[in-house]
């Protein structure tokens, strides 16, 4: 220990005042922002493993100011020591929490020290800003990072969370940044980690002495996927391994060399939730002033009247100061600094997804109910949208994120968005909804998606619509009703409604009332297959033909009706552009994917955009998306068909079926959102 502290010195008093025993109000509130968080800890058969978690800001559970609890994804058992880093994304500053974690239904964590972590190591690795384009490695000699895609990830990996562990039963996950990669490949079992300049606390260094096992997980900007090593350290001064290290002719104090032992790159659930790299407009709180304020907590206890006034600086003086240490000290390394603080890139878009909340839950059949939703943030903010169209609800089901469209039965505008949801037979997201939505209950929300929506003028303008529907495929159809009917106009409205039973009819009771109110306007024409049959062409022309002659047709409901229907307008030669189709399709099967991260190309015409890598298990859109490419899209689920590109290289698997027509899928056009590549690929995202 003497010998590390003659290489990189004594931590501060200052630095070590500014640590604390419990979580007080300020760290609540970081805890309340993060929405990710290194993860280190050792499981029962004393196995050192590094991950993030989380997913969404606040996934930690305050429960006292010594007990949090998270949810783990993965299976590993944490019995004992443990470590978090969390992270808020374009701050630079992380909050380190230390102490011991258990895993039940949750991940129990006791906390036993916790204190604001200086900027440098986010800062140097450039974490939040815009994603680099994928590295290829060069070859490996055999060993763990051998292994299909590691080389690669380590050669992008600016960043990594670092858990170490002491002989007392400390734990301690310190993050580590470099421009470039912040571990460097020696041999196939081989990494060196720089050790550079920062606050001297030096805990994994202290550690190490004690203990070498040790474990990290690594990132790349705009990837979902995360490297997962472990293995033992040792720390060095070797000029040799320093030399090839330095920045500007200044190399590193010390490194760490480790001797791998595992490493696995995996798709990280708490990463892909947490969209780390989408822009958002939320302010993060200032790290700097929550640690001014444990600083003055801890100094007001000294007799030093030095500290005492350090701790009563004012945050805004306290950050302009660190901002200038910051820039100092890294140029003083060798790095280009523009700024001090790191931000998310500029928006190109808007983060779509709209997180919700479930105001109620009604039940409207034995095997459908309405799930009625508020913006979880504005309780009087609208949804808007065309009557009609589609929203696709996005949650975790057992313990993965799941994303299903369901149009909307309630009318545009209003705070409240209703989207009415039929049980499927094994259909896991259904299911969720009918047996574990409560009120309450948090969901994302992304739309409205589709092209399948009544005109705006219809009513102004007077234009009859002729609706016809089956089972869940009204649910689109009572939008349009109820926005008509809210409207002025004398349009009229005829829904031509088939189902199995009375008791399975969906907005029976909301039908008839409806049709109480508006007997000039309003017309349902009930058909229940166990009592009168399937509908055929016939039955369907002779309801067709009663219609006004320039009619507008909405078809919403299984495939062999809407194909039913069509050839009985057909027959009547009501011309195409007056009829509209939305088809129900059972949810895709899986497709074939890659078991090692692919690369693919962005083109936009003769113009490349860019390029991104796909993680097993992964979609092209969702890669792109990451990256910072401008994919098209919309539903996300294969259902509008917004996402349509053209692959111009490689090998692609699609999930089945989806809204592609056969001939578009004889040219080449894949779904992005439901696509993944078997080869590295080149996707041309104008498909004209």
């Amino acid at each position: 220990m003497a010998e590390i502290e003659d290489v990189i010195g004594r931590p501060a008093s200052v630095i070590m005042l500014k640590q604390l025993a419990a979580l007080d109000e300020g760290c609540v509130t970081v805890l309340g922002h993060s929405p990710v968080a290194g993860f280190g800890y050792r499981d029962s058969d004393g196995v050192s493993r590094t991950t993030f978690v989380g997913g969404t800001p606040g996934f930690a559970r305050v429960h006292s100011p010594t007990r949090i609890s998270f949810a783990l994804t993965e299976p590993g058992t944490p019995d004992g020591p443990a470590s978090l880093v969390f992270l808020l994304p374009g701050a630079g500053e992380t909050l380190r929490v230390n102490g011991s974690a258990r895993r039940g239904a949750e991940v129990t964590f006791h906390v036993e020290q916790v204190y604001v972590h200086c900027a440098q190591a986010v800062l140097r690795s450039g974490l939040w800003h815009p994603p680099a384009q994928p590295v290829t490695a060069g070859e490996v000699a055999a060993g763990p990072l051998s292994a299909p895609g590691v080389a690669d990830f380590l050669a992008a990996a600016p960043f990594l969370a670092l858990s170490s562990w002491d002989a007392a039963g400390g734990s301690d996950t310190s993050p580590r940044g470099e421009r470039g990669a912040v571990a460097r490949i020696l041999d196939g079992r081989t990494l060196v980690i720089a050790d550079r300049k920062g606050n001297r606390r030096a805990d994994t260094l202290h550690n190490l002495l004690q203990d070498d096992r040790m474990s990290f997980a690594a990132l790349v900007p705009g990837r979902t996927g995360v490297l997962h090593v472990r293995g033992r350290a040792a720390i060095t001064v070797d000029p040799a391994l320093l030399e090839p290290l330095a920045l500007r002719g200044t190399p590193p104090h010390a490194a760490l060399l480790v001797d791998v032992e595992a490493a696995e790159l995996t798709v990280n659930d708490a990463v892909t939730k947490a969209r780390l790299w989408v822009p958002s407009a939320t302010e993060v709180p200032d790290l700097v002033a929550i640690g001014s304020e444990h600083l003055a907590a801890n100094s007001a206890k000294t007799t030093g009247a030095l500290l005492r006034i350090a701790g009563l600086v004012p945050a805004r003086w306290l950050r302009a100061a660190m901002n200038f240490a910051y820039r100092t000290g890294l140029r003083k390394e060798g790095y280009e600094v523009e700024r001090a603080t790191a931000r998310p890139r500029p928006a190109g878009r808007e983060d779509p997804l709209r997180e919700v909340r479930v105001v109620e839950v009604r039940r409207e059949t034995p095997s459908a109910v309405t799930v009625v939703l508020a913006d979880a943030r504005d309780d009087t903010r609208p949804f808007t949208f065309r009557p009609g169209q589609f929203f696709t609800l996005v949650d975790d089901v057992g313990g993965r994120e799941v994303r299903r469209p369901y149009s909307a039965s309630s009318v545009p505008g209003s705070p409240r968005l209703e989207l009415t949801v039929k049980r499927v037979e094994g259909g896991r997201f259904s299911t969720h909804v009918h047996g574990g939505l409560a009120p309450g209950a948090r969901l994302l929300l992304r739309g409205p998606s589709g092209a399948f929506h009544a005109e705006a003028d219809h009513a102004e303008a007077g234009h009859d619509v002729a609706l016809v529907a089956a089972g869940s495929g009204v649910t689109p159809m009572m939008s349009i009703i109820r926005t008509l009917l809210a409207e002025r106009g004398k349009s009229r409205i005829a829904l031509l409604y088939s189902n199995r039973t009375e008791e399975e009819t969906i907005f029976a009771a909301d039908l008839a009332r409806l049709a109480r109110q508006h007997p000039d306007r309003l017309s349902v024409t009930h058909v229940l297959t166990s009592r009168d049959g399937r509908l055929d062409v016939q039955r369907v022309r002779e309801w067709a033909a009663g219609q006004p002659r320039a009619a507008r047709f909405y078809l919403c409901g299984p495939q062999p009706l809407m194909d039913t229907t069509r050839r009985a307008l057909a027959e009547l030669a009501v011309p195409d552009d007056r009829v509209h189709v939305e088809r129900y399709t059972s949810g895709p099967t899986a497709a074939a994917t890659s078991t090692t991260p692919q690369k693919v190309l962005v083109r936009d015409g003769g113009r490349p955009l860019g390029a991104a890598v796909v993680e097993p298990g992964q979609t092209l859109l969702d890669a792109g998306l990451a990256a910072g490419l401008p994919m098209p899209y919309s539903c996300t689920v294969g259902s509008c068909g917004e996402c349509v590109v053209k692959v111009l290289a490689g090998d692609v698997a699609q999930r089945e079926p989806n809204c592609l027509t056969a001939r578009q899928k004889a040219a080449g056009r894949v779904l992005a959102c439901t696509s993944a590549p078997l080869t590295e690929v080149t996707v041309d995202i104008r498909t004209e």
